[in-house]
């Protein structure tokens, strides 16, 4: 398993009907498979996230979706970026990724994060507790759900979860791998030096220098080369040949959100853009690889909120970055 190019779909507030979404969807994935990206990604979440839409615009449940994405594909990886843990039961969610490993002749990979989400969890009715309980919660599952992907047969009594004799068959392989997905420098990170494959890093751009220096501290604690421990960095790219009109869709997405982008003070607009990447082509992949692999990540995985459904946009991201990474 590797994650040098992936592509995340996060969002699903496209034109035409419902009937039209999900061909969409696959369109997407099948651009993403041949433009040479290794994965897929959609979000699990039940309601749009700020910064990205309302929360009554589409969104999929994750799971259903990437069984519908692996049986209209080949060879992409599948995962959710990041799998909420207080949405599921820890051997019911080693149930669900291991039927679609099944499912997709071996492609599926476990991404998993605390969850953070509140509006979401308290409309579903869902308990959300303090950021220490998710964080312990998050840890017992994965002393579950990590046996159970390699066929053992875990039991367990913890504070949150109670398991006896665990089973989880059939399974296609007994190395699922499983990436952590997140920013916490000490709890996240921690995890994944324990448990993970590969460590998705969420956070701004900027903040990429500490956070390598972090995982390294992370790794060294558990007696684990951090270069056993692969990272990438989640990246939103609005790409175009034309890169004024990559630039326009950029300030037309703020406005969508309230925000005009050219009336923010320098240090503000800064801010706002320190996870965007915004161009033409070789705009892109200059800022891809300066303001993230030179600073000691491996790979990236990309979304493109703004016009990643355009037929022909995912495969001029994959032409543009695949060259940085493989």
């Amino acid at each position: 398993m590797s994650i040098r190019l992936g592509y995340q779909m996060p969002n699903f507030s496209y034109q035409g009907s419902v009937a039209d979404l999900f061909p969409t969807v696959i369109a997407q994935a099948r651009e993403a498979e041949s433009a040479g990206f290794d994965t897929a990604f959609v979000m699990d979440h039940f309601y749009q996230l700020p910064g990205i839409g309302k929360p009554d615009e589409p969104m999929l449940e994750a799971y259903t979706a990437l069984a519908g994405i692996a049986t209209a594909t080949e060879k992409i990886q599948l995962s959710a970026l990041v799998t909420g843990n207080t949405y599921r039961n820890p051997p019911m969610l080693a149930k669900t990724v291991t039927t679609l490993d099944v499912v997709s002749g071996g492609r599926a990979i476990l991404g998993i994060g605390a969850g953070w989400f509140e509006f979401e969890h308290k409309s579903f009715g869902y308990e959300f507790g303090t950021f220490t309980d998710r964080f312990e919660r998050l840890g017992e599952a994965l002393e579950i759900i990590a046996p159970m992907l390699r066929g053992e047969r875990p039991t367990f009594d913890g504070k949150w979860y109670h398991v006896d004799e665990a089973i989880n068959e059939p399974r296609i392989r007994d190395d699922l791998p499983i990436m952590l997905g997140g920013g916490g420098e000490k709890k996240t990170f921690g995890l994944a030096a324990k448990f993970g494959a590969h460590l998705n890093v969420i956070c701004n751009a900027s903040e990429l220098p500490r956070k390598v220096e972090a995982i390294a501290a992370r790794c060294e604690e558990v007696d684990r080369d951090p270069a056993t421990l692969e990272t990438s960095y989640l990246a939103f790219v609005i790409v175009d040949e034309d890169g004024d009109r990559a630039r326009s869709l950029q300030r037309d997405h703020f406005r969508k959100m309230g925000v005009d982008l050219d009336s923010l003070p320098d240090d503000k607009r800064a801010a706002a853009t320190d996870r965007q990447f915004v161009g033409a082509p070789d705009d892109v992949a200059e800022q891809i690889q300066k303001r993230v692999l030179d600073q000691g990540i491996d790979g990236v995985i990309i979304n493109q909120v703004a016009n990643g459904h355009e037929p022909g946009i995912v495969e001029l991201a994959g032409r543009t970055l695949g060259p940085l990474v493989h």
